[in-house]
């Protein structure tokens, strides 16, 4: 079935996508996705961060499509670098994490939507074509995860301002344990767990095990 906002909205000029995810397969399906609207081109795909910066340098595309959880600096890094030099490519992230938490700082980075990897298609095609009239793109069940981070009171811990599986990637860090090794007992990838410590450290500050297992140390005495 054809979208009927795919044929009500075929432009003369297409709009220019760069799609960043580090899993080719998913990079793919999202082509496929995009490219199944006569008014999107997808002209560049990346696997991590300073490939994101790269095409974005290179086609100057209108939207960036860029996932959370990457290699190197993740989405929300390379939002907020674009928001400060004054890109005007607009960022869309696409994301398997539902946590208010990160919703927030994507925003606060400074993309323009935020939508789930289990969204629809059409949904997508939608969120691209919002993003790219300047409108920002928000699914029902993500806005209402935004506004309940806006509305949380204020952290009287600063492990407070972790999500609960960041609490747990640094309980593992503390306890000494690898990425693969918390990777494997969580169930997850160990890029995953990769993003959650780059998360935990940005937030709390802390860039040694040392200094993780310190605060970690004085909190629990409190």
């Amino acid at each position: 079935m054809t979208d009927p906002m795919m044929e009500s909205e075929v432009t003369e000029v297409p709009i220019r996508v760069a799609v960043v995810d580090d899993h080719a397969v998913v990079r793919e399906g999202i082509r496929r996705v995009l490219e199944s609207d006569p008014g999107i081109l997808v002209v560049g795909e990346g696997a991590d961060g300073d490939e994101a910066l790269a095409l974005v340098a290179k086609e100057d595309p209108d939207v960036l499509v860029i996932d959370v959880a990457m290699p190197g600096r993740n989405g929300l890094k390379i939002a907020a670098e674009l928001a400060r030099i004054g890109a005007p490519t607009r960022v869309l992230v696409l994301s398997m994490y539902d946590e208010p938490e990160y919703i927030l700082q994507s925003v606060t980075a400074g993309a323009r939507g935020y939508l789930l990897k289990d969204s629809l298609p059409a949904e997508l095609r939608r969120a691209v074509r919002a993003v790219h009239r300047g409108e920002l793109f928000f699914p029902p069940e993500i806005a209402a995860r935004l506004e309940q981070a806006r509305n949380a009171p204020p952290p009287s811990s600063p492990l407070d301002v972790l999500t609960p599986r960041e609490r747990v990637v640094l309980l593992g860090i503390t306890r000494g344990e690898t990425n693969k090794e918390i990777a494997a007992r969580l169930g997850i990838s160990h890029r995953t767990v990769e993003t959650h410590r780059e998360s935990l450290m940005d937030k709390l500050e802390i860039r040694t095990v040392a200094g993780l297992t310190k605060l970690v140390l004085e909190e629990e005495r409190k």
